[in-house]
C-alpha cells in the first residue's frame, strides 16, 4: 500500500449520467485498437480486481469510505478485491487468468502488456477519459504503438524526506542519500525494489552527465554498471530498506531513519501524528522517479463488462477525487480537484503542475529494446531484478 488518508463521499454522484453514456449496446465512432472491445454488452455480474490496497474501497474498512457500493448497486457488478503489495506480485497474479482488471504501476504495466497478459482498450467506451490531465495520456507505460492498454488513476513522486532536527542544513538534492561519507550513516533509508535503480540513474543524470542517460529506465551496460556500483557504495551507509509504507512510517518515529525516500502521503501522516514528526519532504533539484498507476484490463477477463464500466467508474470526478485523496496522489480527472474534502489536496500533490511533474520520471519497465529508442543493448527487468538482490547483499 503506498498510503491512505481519510475523508468521506458521496460515491454514487454522477454515476447514473457515466453508466447511461456507456449502456449495454452502447459504441462510439473512432478508430478501436486490434483486440480491443467494440461496445459494452450487458455487465456480468461480478468483477475480480488486482489492486494497491486504498484503491477499491467498499465501506468494510470505514463507512465513509465507499465508492464501490453505488457502482454495485447501479450495474449488477459485485466487486472482489484482491490485494497486491508489490507490482511484482500484481504481474504473477495476473498471468493466473483469476482476475479482471489490475491497477498496475509502470514498473508492471509494459510487463503485463509484453506479456500478453492485458488488452488493447477503446477509449470511446470510456467516457470520463475525455477528462484525464494530458500529461498523463499517451505515456509509455500505458501506451505502445499508439494503442492504449489502460486508463490513468492518480500520480505521484518519489520525494526526499528527512528529519529537519537530525539533518542541517536542509538538503535540496539526493546526495545526502549517495555520499558515502554522510554523517547519516546507518539511518539513511530507501525504497526496497529493483526499480529503485532507476532512483540512482536519475542522480547519475545530473552528476554524471557523461554517462549519457536520457531515461532512468533505458540503461546500457555501461549506465546501469555506474547506477549499480553507487547503490553498492549506498548499501554501506543504509539502515534499512522498507517496501510498506506503515515501516517508513515507524522508522522516522522512532529515529532509526532520518533521511530517504518517500510518498507525500507517508510525510502527511508524520507531520499529522501526535506528537507530529519533524519532517519535511521535497522533489530535490535533480528531480525523482514517481509513479502513475494504469488500470488495465486482463486479455483473460471473464467480466470485461463490468471491467470497462469501472474503469469509466473510477476516473469519475468524484470518484477519483475521493480515491486518490484517500490513497495520497494526484488525482486523474480534471474535475476531480474541485471535489477533493480538503480543498488544498491538489495543491499539495502538485495535481495540476505540469512543470512539476516534467521532473518526475514515472516508473516504467526496464526492457532490452531501449525505452530511449536505442535498440535492443539495455537491460530488462530480469537484470534490474538480479542486480538488487546483489546489491543488498
Amino acid at each position: 500500500m503506498k498510503g491512505s488518508i481519510r475523508r468521506t463521499l458521496s460515491a454514487g454522484v454522477g454515476l447514473t449520467l457515466a453508466l447511461a453514456a456507456i449502456a449495454p449496446g452502447a459504441t462510439l465512432a473512432q478508430d478501436v485498437p486490434e483486440g480491443a472491445m467494440t461496445e459494452i454488452g450487458a455487465p456480468e455480474g461480478a468483477l475480480e480486481i488486482v489492486a494497491w490496497a486504498g484503491y477499491v474501497e467498499d465501506g468494510s474498512n470505514d463507512p465513509a469510505l465507499d465508492w464501490v457500493s453505488s457502482f454495485e448497486e447501479e450495474t449488477g457488478c459485485q466487486v472482489n478485491v484482491t490485494l497486491g503489495n508489490t507490482s511484482d506480485e500484481m504481474f504473477t497474479l495476473m498471468q493466473s487468468g483469476n482476475y479482471d482488471l489490475v491497477s498496475a504501476s509502470g514498473d508492471a504495466s509494459n510487463r503485463l502488456i509484453s506479456a500478453g497478459s492485458v488488452q488493447p482498450i477503446n477509449l470511446a467506451l470510456i467516457p470520463n477519459y475525455v477528462d484525464v490531465f494530458e500529461g498523463l495520456k499517451n505515456k509509455p507505460h500505458n501506451t505502445v504503438n499508439g494503442v492504449p492498454y489502460g486508463v490513468p488513476h492518480g500520480r505521484g513522486a518519489n520525494l526526499l524526506m528527512y528529519n529537519t532536527e537530525a539533518v542541517t542544513p536542509a538538503p535540496d538534492s539526493w546526495s545526502v542519500v549517495f555520499d558515502p561519507a554522510s554523517p547519516y550513516a546507518g539511518k539513511v533509508t530507501a525504497y526496497d525494489s529493483p526499480i529503485y535503480i532507476a532512483d540512482a540513474a536519475v542522480y547519475l543524470m545530473t552528476h554524471n552527465p557523461e554517462l549519457g542517460i536520457t531515461n532512468p529506465y533505458a540503461l546500457d551496460e555501461t549506465q546501469f554498471a555506474a547506477a549499480v556500483d553507487l547503490l553498492k557504495q549506498q548499501r554501506a551507509i543504509i539502515g534499512r530498506y522498507w517496501a510498506l509504507y506503515t515501516d517508513e512510517i515507524a522508522a522516522f518515529q522512532s529515529g532509526d531513519s532520518v533521511v530517504g525516500t518517500t510518498w507525500q502521503v507517508i510525510a502527511n501522516v508524520l507531520q499529522g501524528s501526535e506528537p507530529a514528526t519533524p519532517i519535511e519532504a521535497i522533489l530535490p533539484m535533480e528531480g525523482s522517479t514517481g509513479w502513475s498507476d494504469t488500470w488495465m484490463l486482463s486479455s483473460m477477463a471473464q467480466h470485461p463488462n463490468c471491467g470497462y464500466l469501472f474503469m469509466n467508474h473510477i476516473i469519475s470526478p468524484a470518484v477519483n477525487a475521493a480515491a486518490t485523496e484517500y490513497f495520497g496522489e494526484a488525482p486523474a480527472n480534471t474535475k476531480s480537484c474541485a471535489l477533493t474534502a480538503d480543498p488544498n489536496h491538489c495543491d499539495t500533490y502538485h495535481a495540476t503542475d505540469e512543470a512539476y511533474f516534467d521532473k518526475v520520471y514515472y516508473w516504467a519497465t526496464p526492457q532490452k529494446e531501449c525505452l530511449d529508442g536505442r535498440g535492443p543493448i539495455c537491460k530488462d527487468y530480469a537484470e534490474w531484478t538480479m542486480a538488487w538482490t546483489e546489491i543488498k547483499g
